[in-house]
């Protein structure tokens, strides 16, 4: 089975999907950490982002584990490399990339071809895994994601100011929104879940009544 969880940054999806997965017995797919992964290959390769061609090559040469929590690049764990601003600004140019997506969707499709899966991301339900049994589609405010962005950066040691979080997490909702492929909507068959003024465990609860009614 697949569980689909997409929606914008900062709606909770990465934390309520890891939890979900584990009390389902699933396996956890962080789609995000995959493109962030990318973008941070290319950052240190010093590739200019104007070369969509090199950066899909240099995609394709990846080799990209998700073990867990940690997330392996090449064998090395960027788990906490790839949450920086800088890779958060620069990750939209790898998610623009036509030839990036499809190789990194395929990558998808074929890890979840192993197990149960609760996968997180933009796409996952409109894109990856079309055919999914059961897909969900997680927001919250735009002040509320950005708060919780915020937070997230400071135990970081990235001292920035809420308007600063707010005006970047604004910019990339227009993007995500905009994008020509892999666009940020929710999929026609999806439950649309708002996670504000829920506590974590009161959205996995939530998220386990939806999964029920799809096994349904």
């Amino acid at each position: 089975m697949i569980i689909t969880i997409d929606g914008p940054a900062g709606a909770g999806k990465s934390s309520a999907a890891k939890a979900l997965a584990q009390q389902l017995g699933f396996r956890f797919l962080d789609t995000g950490a995959m493109y962030r992964s990318v973008a941070l290959a290319a950052l240190r390769s010093g590739l200019s982002w104007d070369d969509t061609t090199g950066l899909a090559e240099l995609a394709k040469t990846l080799q990209i584990d998700l073990d867990g929590d940690r997330t392996l690049l090449n064998g090395e764990d960027v788990s906490q490399a790839i949450r920086t601003a800088e890779v958060t600004d620069a990750v939209r140019y790898v998610a623009d990339n036509p030839q990036i997506r499809q190789t990194l969707v395929e990558l998808q499709q074929n890890t979840a071809l192993e197990s149960d899966f609760v996968t997180e991301g933009r796409d996952q339900g409109t894109i990856a895994f079309p055919r999914a049994e059961c897909k969900i589609f997680l927001t919250a405010s735009p002040a509320e994601r950005a708060k919780r962005r915020q937070i997230e950066h400071h135990r970081r040691g990235e001292d920035l100011s809420f308007e600063t979080v707010l005006e970047r997490q604004n910019a990339r909702d227009q993007r995500d929104k905009q994008r020509t492929i892999g666009r940020l909507v929710p999929a026609a068959d999806a439950f649309e879940v708002s996670t504000d003024g829920l506590s974590p465990q009161e959205v996995v609860e939530r998220l386990k009544v939806i999964v029920s009614q799809c096994r349904s």
